[in-house]
């Protein structure tokens, strides 16, 4: 019995030392063309813009989230990536911030 024991103790030690196996996704959002962005798939373009605007916001220092702005930069971002499908996101998302047409 007490071996038993010593086994169920070990067994369970080991099922509580284990770490937990995540499914990882990486993206380099850099390297995302426009034609990309816009293909349906497992990734929402939405998120990708919201991510890029976050990124140069961070770089320019702005902390403040202007929600209705966002929706409107999302949706220049992907007017855009319709006209430059070759275009990188990154690159698109750096001409509506500056004003391109």
């Amino acid at each position: 019995m007490t071996n038993i024991k010593s086994v169920v103790a070990g067994l369970l030690f080991c099922l509580v030392t284990v770490p937990s196996v995540r499914a990882e996704i990486t993206i380099d959002v850099s390297k995302i063309s426009c034609k990309e962005f816009m293909l349906p798939g497992f990734i929402m373009p939405d998120d990708i813009a919201y991510w890029i605007s976050g990124y140069y916001n961070g770089r320019r220092g702005n902390t403040v989230l202007d929600v209705v702005g966002l929706r409107d930069y999302v949706n220049k971002v992907e007017q855009y990536c319709i006209a430059n499908k070759e275009m990188t996101v990154m690159k698109a998302a750096e001409a509506v911030i500056n004003g391109a047409k």
